[in-house]
């Protein structure tokens, strides 16, 4: 951006000063000999003091017009509250690359994990708003932790500032490959002939796979026994050796095992069927309509940020998850990239929030401190 300055108007020796100044500004005024110089009266001072008022005026507001436009002048901090390696981490980074082809930006991943992501949102939430530090927020912290813990150390509804979702991707209902259990029917019957004996696992309390679990619970009318792992490849390891009844996980890490011929998937949690596996049936086709348990992602600026700012990334995310590069690089990394404007995800936000807390009021699971 070019910032124009003001004319600077010199005088040669055979010009008049004052001549030129009444032709400029209309003042009507007697001319003095270039011997006599006049003394400048009270009325031209105060005129001349307005005009460069004025001047100084429209170029503070041009700049601060045009700043925003400039902006990013530096690489951008971005705060992820998971593992460097892990599902969240590799989908941000994917689009974090296509975003940086698309605006010429460079970002700079900041890993923060621990204690289901409050660490790096707290973070991020402490963030100076100046359009240099952004963050990653999923379902677990933006919808999950609200009903889950007692108290949270940042406000997922007033700390931050949505800025678009990046990601959806999808667990998968899996049991062992040599369990009797050949479809979504037989289980639910199999767990209402045998009540509170069937046991199931996830990624720990609170994770996506154990909300999809408790939800699958709820809308089947059965009882199952929850049993917290510390990460897929764990339970799926137990659940192939017949320890598990069935497990909800990540995709990305369950298929394998599923083509090795270890596991039988019985249904994905996605709405509808999924390009990529489109002979797995979903959950909501199999007997339980409207079911749907997606992990999800997105980009937030802490509170402050200045809007135009936002509107920008905004701007440049929207149209960078339109493009087929985009969802090729997220559907070889089992996603699919997110939809949607600004404000359609700010609502998606509110209404997984109020999902999940009737989850977890209804599933008695206990709060977590």
């Amino acid at each position: 951006m070019k910032f124009i300055p003001l004319r600077t108007i010199q005088y040669s020796s055979d010009s008049d000063p004052v001549a030129s100044n009444s032709t400029r500004f209309g003042w009507h005024e007697r001319l003095i000999p270039r011997s006599m110089p006049k003394k400048p009266s009270l009325r031209s001072s105060v005129k001349s003091a307005a005009v460069l008022v004025l001047a100084a005026a429209w170029c503070s507001s041009s700049l601060a017009q045009t700043a925003p436009n400039a902006w990013p002048q530096k690489p951008i901090n971005v705060i992820i509250a998971s593992a460097a390696g892990g599902s969240a981490d590799v989908l941000s980074r994917i689009v974090l690359d296509h975003l940086s082809k698309a605006t010429n930006a460079t970002f700079v991943v900041s890993n923060r994990p621990g204690a289901s992501g409050n660490i790096g949102m707290t973070q991020l939430s402490r963030a100076a708003p100046d359009g240099y530090t952004l963050g990653y927020g999923n379902i677990n912290t933006l919808a999950v932790n609200p009903g889950l813990f007692t108290k949270l150390p940042y406000d997922p509804n007033g700390d931050f500032i949505p800025v678009g979702q990046m990601f959806s991707t999808y667990n998968v209902l899996v049991v062992a490959a040599d369990s009797p259990i050949k479809n979504v029917d037989e289980l639910i019957a199999t767990a209402k002939k045998n009540p509170g004996q069937l046991s199931y696992a996830a990624a720990g309390i609170g994770s996506s796979g154990h909300m999809g679990g408790e939800l699958f619970k709820k809308m089947a009318g059965i009882d199952a026994l929850f049993i917290p792992y510390n990460g897929d490849p764990a339970s799926l390891t137990d659940l192939a050796g017949g320890r598990l009844d069935y497990t909800f996980s990540n995709i990305s890490v369950a298929w394998p095992l599923v083509q090795s011929g270890k596991l039988r998937a019985l249904a994905i949690t996605s709405r509808e069927r999924i390009p990529q596996y489109p002979n797995l049936p979903t959950l909501n086709e199999s007997g339980l309509e409207g079911y749907e348990n997606v992990s999800w992602g997105g980009l937030l600026f802490p509170k402050g940020t200045p809007q135009p700012i936002v509107e920008q990334l905004s701007a440049a995310l929207e149209k960078v998850m339109k493009t087929d590069s985009i969802r090729a690089s997220l559907a070889n990394a089992n996603a699919s990239p997110g939809t949607g404007t600004r404000d359609d995800f700010v609502r998606f936000i509110s209404s997984e929030q109020k999902k999940w807390a009737q989850v977890i009021e209804s599933a008695n699971i206990p709060k977590q401190n």
